[in-house]
């Protein structure tokens, strides 16, 4: 287990979410893309995003490609 993933289980627990599948290649790829292309304080609030929509029954896969998409859209020349 990755140090990453052992983060990931200790606030999992902490939270009382118990044993869920995170998808963090899907979550780190979100916000490389919002950082890179829109604006970095944008990264985390869209991982929260992300989040919000999952527990809202959105497909992690897809809201994240989504959330990518539009990242890339909104490029910002120069970053």
């Amino acid at each position: 287990m990755s140090e990453l993933d052992e983060w990931v289980a200790e606030v999992a627990a902490e939270l009382g979410l118990g044993d869920v599948d995170v998808p963090t290649k899907a979550v780190l790829d979100v916000a490389r893309d919002v950082a890179h292309n829109v604006l970095r304080p944008g990264a985390p609030v869209s991982a929260y995003l992300l989040g919000l929509a999952v527990a809202a029954g959105a497909d992690p896969a897809d809201a994240a490609q989504r959330i990518s998409a539009l990242a890339l859209r909104r490029a910002v020349p120069g970053n």
